[in-house]
């Protein structure tokens, strides 16, 4: 079982880089990935994405990616040369045609340092195939740290989750043990009450006729039994190797439609007791199951 609540992070290099990578994740319905990138970064989005959706199956999944230059050699000298040749071209025509000095090629560059349209320095461009093999091995280190740890708090739901399913499984058979002696010691409560008010002129056919009516409205058998499959195949969830956040949180809402039955079809004070016991556990079990991936 996985927590869908996690974080993992790396830092990998090569001779012109640094890449850090952050990863973040909190409880979401379905996969939600939001990844933040500079953009020398952006072509490797797509890569990103189908390692995160390999890796987990449901969450919110916040990834901060960060690119730092390692020294100065990533810098380069970028020179516009058709623009300065056309430049120097033109400066040295216009000083023939008004009679000025004529201007030398070497005058013209010194004067156009620093003149960014001409002459600049800029990042080193790095192959493609570099950047990605940075921005795979950073996924991967750091989406084993985040399912490491989304394993460790899911390690310590499920030990919260196997907790309250012993309470309503003994719960519900307390209940079992209950409705079986009470609908024994309901029928010789009714029973003896007609005799009083009536005597000896109980129908016993009539009087058989409507116990059973009456003990059919309150019949919650079916709904236990129902109620005992569904527990057991919760603590069978509870144990596979696989996402089963889904799975759980609907398994949970048919246990309390069959708690909630039995409440209304039972008038016991002992019954109804149970019954709010059993909606307390199981509201603590909704609750773990939220972060369930």
């Amino acid at each position: 079982m996985k927590s869908m609540t996690g974080y993992g992070q790396a830092v990998v290099s090569n001779d012109f880089y640094e890449l850090s990578l952050e990863i973040k994740s909190v409880n979401n319905r379905f996969l939600d990935l939001q990844i933040r990138l500079p953009k020398e970064l952006n072509p490797h989005e797509a890569a990103l994405r189908q390692i995160a959706k390999e890796k987990v199956q449901r969450g919110r999944v916040e990834l901060y990616l960060n690119l730092t230059p390692i020294n100065s050699g990533t810098k380069q000298v970028a020179i516009d040369w058709s623009l300065i040749t056309e430049l120097i071209e033109k400066m040295q025509a216009g000083a023939k045609h008004i009679g000025a000095i004529n201007l030398s090629t070497e005058d013209i560059l010194i004067k156009l340092v620093g003149q960014p349209d001409y002459i600049k320095l800029e990042e080193q461009k790095t192959d493609s195939d570099s950047l990605a093999d940075l921005v795979i091995e950073a996924a991967e280190q750091a989406f084993d740290q985040l399912i490491a740890s989304r394993s460790q708090e899911g390690t310590g739901i499920l030990t919260v989750l196997v907790d309250y399913q012993q309470k309503v499984f003994e719960l519900v058979e307390e209940l079992k043990s209950f409705v079986t002696l009470y609908e024994a010691d309901y029928q010789k409560r009714y029973e003896a009450k007609l005799q009083e008010y009536l005597g000896n002129t109980v129908d016993q056919d009539r009087l058989l006729t409507e116990l059973a009516i009456l003990l059919e409205r309150g019949d919650i058998h079916e709904e236990l039994d129902r109620l005992t499959i569904h527990l057991t195949k919760l603590a069978e969830l509870s144990q596979k190797d696989i996402p089963v956040g889904r799975e759980l949180d609907f398994l949970l809402q048919e246990i309390n439609r069959e708690v909630n039955t039995i409440g209304s079809k039972s008038s016991p004070i002992q019954i109804k007791d149970i019954v709010v016991q059993l909606k307390t556990i199981l509201e603590k079990i909704r609750e773990q199951i939220q972060n369930v991936e």
